[in-house]
Formats: structure tokens, C-alpha cells, sequence
């Protein structure tokens, strides 16, 4: 198992300060996500972990240990890319086997490794495949078996799932929750812009903006209790909806943020009135969006079987105690 501790952790480029003062602890067998806008940082924060970038200032502790200056080779840590970086020559065995024999292990243990990841991934059958012969969810499975065989301490994940289609990142991503129950013991740290991911595979989910972090927690804490007006609007799709003006002055606010599944369509007193500029109907849900006069549409998530008329009017009140306040600063009001 293995237990990792950034401590006031930084890294520049030059005058350019990409990752400023991180603090966090990563518990040992923990799957944590990291997610934050382009640029926020967070491939590089990764990547210090890994060693393929070194650290400007403070330190990374994996069990206790200073790895500030140790090689990436020498942390316990695999890493498994967007770009999946399989040798083409090669067929599935060699390309996941191809560590160990660099390390000069036993052609028996080679084998059972590789045999037991392959397994473990429903890779047995494409063993003597070329990366060219299968397909982008298979060569991303075999890119993460490629990790697995070294029995590594931590997985590092640089949004493994970017380059597949619906159906495979779907299907991918089972596949890897499911690894994250079998080696319960391996710490796991995964990069993606994609909401999905982050609040199905993680444990707890750490939020980067600007090098900074933002907000650590489970992804029902990120919900349900945002920390800043960044969080809120970045957490969950589609995204918060805020109100300023009258509308938030009446919560005693500067900003109030309503989820779209936390409004109803309703021309109860004190609802809100607008109109439909758009829907988008997914089947079980039917997403509205309604001209209230602001720089964004507001969105109302209502039942997929319901029907609006672009144009119609349409009143929208939020539901009890599922309102969000924000003072000027972006900082929740309690209470």
C-alpha cells in the first residue's frame, strides 16, 4: 500500500508558476480524481508525481519517504497515458511483458504476470495480437495491463479515456472501476475533464484552478456542499445555474446558484418567468433552456416524456432548501 504526501508542493517554468503551494494527502489504496479546467494544472500535477517533471519547491512524501530527486523508475508508481505509447512491433504479450523482461525476470514469472493481467483485463485471447489489430478500448486495456504486471504502488491515469468513443469509455471505465476492487491495496490517481468519470470512479475527487487547489472531498461533498462558486459551477451537468441581481437579493445573496434538477417548472407565487429557447431530449430527461434575460440560458432538467413549444413562455421556481448563496466573494453564506 502506499500513502502519498504533498507538502506546500509548487512548480515553475521560468517566471510562470503552474502549480502554487498544493497540500494534500492521498490514503493509501485511495482512488482520487483529479479535475479542473485546461490549464489548471492538473497533467502537472500528475506528472511531479510521477517524476517526469521535478518539483520546484516542497516536498512529495510516498510512505514517508522524500522522492523529490528519485527517479520515476524508483517510486512504485506506472503510468498509464492518454496516447496508450504501445510498440507497434510488438504483439499484446511482448508489449506488456516488456518491463519485466528490462527488469530480468524469470520467463515463468513473466509469463504468470502477464497471463494474470490479461485476465484480469479479458485480454487472454488477443495475447499474440498486434496494438494495429485491435481495437482503441483493447489497446487502452492493454496499456493498462502494462502497469498491472509491475505490481506498482501507485497507478497514475493521464485521461486514459479521451481518445474512445461513447460506447468504449463506457465500457473502459467499468473496466477500471472494477481493477480499483480487485487491487484494493494499489493507490490509484487518475486526470479527466469528463464529470462522468470523476463522480463514478472516485473515492474523493480534488478540484484545481489556476495551480491552486480548490476543494478536496467525496464527489457527493463537491455537490452538495461547493466551497466556492467555482466548485459549484464546475461540479455537476449540466452545470449550476446562477442568479444575481433581484433574484439573488431575495435569498440575501450576490449570487444564487440552483441546480437544473433542483428547479420546476411551476407558476406558483414567486416563481420565476422566462422563455423557451431550447430543449434537448435525451429520453429519460428533457433539458429546457429558458431566456431569463441573463448572459446564459438557464437550464431546467424535467422528465423526458414532457414537451415545451421554443418560444412559450414559462414560469420556474427552485425547490425547497436546494438553493445555493454566494457572497461577493464567491465563498458560501451558511445558515
Amino acid at each position: 500500500m502506499s500513502h502519498l504526501k504533498l507538502t506546500d508542493v509548487s512548480k515553475d517554468y521560468g517566471h510562470v508558476q503552474v502549480l502554487k503551494h498544493i497540500n494534500l494527502d492521498i490514503v493509501s489504496g485511495e482512488f482520487m480524481v483529479f479535475v479542473g479546467p485546461s490549464g489548471s494544472g492538473k497533467s502537472t500535477l500528475l506528472r511531479t508525481i510521477a517524476g517526469l517533471e521535478t518539483i520546484t519547491g516542497g516536498t512529495l512524501e510516498i510512505d514517508g519517504e522524500v522522492v523529490n530527486h528519485r527517479a520515476p523508475s524508483k517510486r512504485g508508481i506506472a503510468m498509464v497515458f492518454q496516447s496508450y505509447a504501445l510498440y507497434p512491433h510488438m504483439n499484446v504479450f511482448d508489449n506488456m511483458a516488456y518491463a519485466l523482461k528490462i527488469a530480468n525476470e524469470s520467463k515463468d514469472e513473466i509469463k504468470r504476470k502477464v497471463e494474470a493481467a490479461a485476465e484480469t483485463l479479458q485480454l487472454s485471447k488477443y495475447l499474440k495480437r498486434l496494438p494495429g489489430q485491435l481495437s482503441g478500448g483493447q489497446r487502452q486495456r492493454v496499456a493498462i495491463g502494462r502497469a498491472i504486471v509491475r505490481d506498482p504502488k501507485v497507478f497514475l491515469f493521464d485521461e486514459p479515456l479521451s481518445n474512445l468513443d461513447a460506447a468504449l469509455r463506457v465500457a473502459t471505465r467499468l473496466q477500471i472501476a472494477k481493477l480499483h476492487q480487485e487491487m484494493s491495496k494499489s493507490t490509484m490517481i487518475y486526470v479527466t475533464h469528463d464529470q462522468v468519470e470523476a463522480m463514478t470512479l472516485a473515492d474523493r475527487i480534488c478540484v484545481l484552478r489556476d495551480g491552486m487547489l480548490e476543494q478536496v472531498g467525496t464527489p457527493m461533498e463537491l455537490y452538495e456542499n461547493p466551497q466556492s462558486l467555482f466548485v459549484a459551477g464546475f461540479i455537476g451537468s449540466p452545470k449550476m445555474n446562477f442568479f444575481n441581481g433581484a433574484i439573488a437579493g431575495k435569498y440575501g445573496a450576490e449570487t444564487l446558484g440552483v441546480r437544473p434538477e433542483h428547479l420546476e417548472i411551476s407558476d406558483r407565487e414567486g416563481s420565476w418567468s422566462g422563455k423557451v429557447i431550447h430543449q434537448e431530449n435525451l429520453g429519460s430527461d428533457n433539458f429546457i433552456y429558458i431566456d431569463m434575460g441573463g448572459e446564459e440560458p438557464v437550464v431546467v432538467r424535467a422528465d423526458g416524456a414532457s414537451h415545451y413549444t421554443t418560444g412559450a413562455p414559462i414560469s420556474i421556481a427552485p425547490m425547497a432548501n436546494k438553493t445555493y448563496r454566494f457572497d461577493k466573494a464567491g465563498k458560501p453564506i451558511k445558515g
